[in-house]
Order: C-alpha cells, then sequence, then structure tokens
C-alpha cells in the first residue's frame, strides 16, 4: 500500500513506521513525507531512509485554505492509498478533507473522545484520569473525532508529570500506529458509508492493543 506521512515535529511515529516497513511486518511503502515546518527533525528521518520529503510554509499562502489546497494538490499527485497524520499539528480545511475521508488516518495521545485537541498529556494528569492512552481514527472535518479504530492505554502513576506520563506512552502509541495501519493494509479494516468494518463487520468500538501489541476487541 503506498502511504503519504504528513508530520510537523520529531518524527518519531514515521521512525516507528519506516523501521516496520523495513523489517517487512508493515506492508506499505512511503513514497513521501509532507511537512509544514521545514526545520522538523522528521524530515530528516524520511531524508535518511531514502524518502522524498516537501515542505510547504503556511506564511507563503495567504490563508489557510490556499495552504491546504496546494498541500493536497501535492499529495492528490502521488496518488496515495493512504494518507497517515502522524505528528501533523494543524487542522484540515473541511472542503479540502472531504473528499479524503476514508483514505486518512490520525494518531492522538488520548483516549478519545477524552482531551481532543492539545496539551492531553497535562490535561489527563488534572483530570485525575487513571488511565490515559492514544487513539488511531480515520479524519473527519471535526476535530480529532472521526471514527475510532484502536487505542491502547496505560495506568497513570502517582508520581507521574507530563514528561514521564508522555515518554512511557510514546512506544506505546508507536505500536498502536503499526498495527491499525497494518489492519487497513491487509484488507481487512475498511471505512464505508456505514463507518468502519473489520472482516466485513461494523466496526462499533475501537480495537484494543494488547501486551503482545496485536489488535483485539474490548470486553465488555
Amino acid at each position: 500500500m503506498d502511504v503519504v506521512v504528513l508530520v510537523s515535529g520529531r518524527g518519531s511515529n514515521l521512525e516507528a513506521l519506516l523501521a516496520a516497513q523495513r523489517d517487512g511486518t508493515l506492508p506499505i511503502r512511503i513514497t513521501a513525507v509532507l511537512s509544514d515546518r521545514p526545520a522538523a527533525p522528521a524530515l530528516a528521518i524520511a531524508r535518511s531512509a531514502g524518502v522524498p520529503t516537501h515542505t510547504l510554509v503556511p506564511a507563503h499562502f495567504d490563508n489557510r485554505v490556499e495552504f491546504d489546497r496546494a498541500l493536497f494538490a501535492d499529495i492528490a499527485s502521488l496518488a496515495p492509498q493512504l494518507v497517515v497524520l502522524a505528528g501533523y499539528m494543524r487542522i484540515i480545511d473541511s472542503s479540502v478533507l472531504t473528499p479524503w475521508v476514508g483514505r486518512m488516518i490520525n494518531i492522538h495521545p488520548s483516549l478519545l473522545p477524552q482531551h481532543a485537541g492539545m496539551h492531553t498529556h497535562r490535561r489527563a494528569l488534572e483530570a485525575g484520569d487513571p488511565e490515559h492512552g492514544a487513539s488511531v481514527h480515520f479524519v473527519t472535518a471535526e476535530l480529532d473525532s472521526g471514527p475510532l479504530i484502536a487505542q491502547v492505554a496505560i495506568d497513570v502513576l502517582v508520581d507521574d508529570d507530563v514528561a514521564s506520563l508522555a515518554a512511557r506512552l510514546l512506544p506505546h502509541e508507536h505500536d498502536l500506529l503499526v498495527a491499525s495501519i497494518n489492519l487497513i493494509a491487509s484488507g481487512r479494516l475498511r471505512y464505508t458509508v456505514d463507518g468502519p468494518q473489520l472482516d466485513a463487520l461494523a466496526l462499533l468500538a475501537p480495537l484494543r492493543l494488547i501486551a503482545d501489541r496485536s489488535l483485539r476487541f474490548q470486553s465488555t
């Protein structure tokens, strides 16, 4: 499956995808990495792996819609089967995003619908959440609210701060994203007008990543 990845930051999720692609555990080909930030460390990771990169700078456009149109024109020219938002920090205009619904996923560092948006680790600690985690979902026009694919949860420890909580969650995020994309690339998970389907059955609740790095239905 041909995949384009959008990034804004350090690129740890991109690095996990490249590693899984390289060792054959993930049947994808990352054909390009695009960013809104020329200095994003993720771009260096892509280049070192031999993946073409491209940057568009928002300040060079009259408004957000024009930027998004240019970005997705570049994406369309690559004809990917899947677009992965891996730490991409911009909200995409709904008119640009709509044609890509069902072909674009995002990883978000919270147990959605809790803590949509920014600063999720701090907000989880401030709320006294006993668990924190990450979610992979299909991208729709509403921020962090598209149909959920899968989640991973970790316990919040009494001595956790933002840095420690984020650091403990990060490797689980990587495993979650790889496992979720594997379902799509293998053809088991599809997006339909009625919502996601796994093995031709409606996916009514997000899958849960377990210790062996596989995805399972959550127990009720």
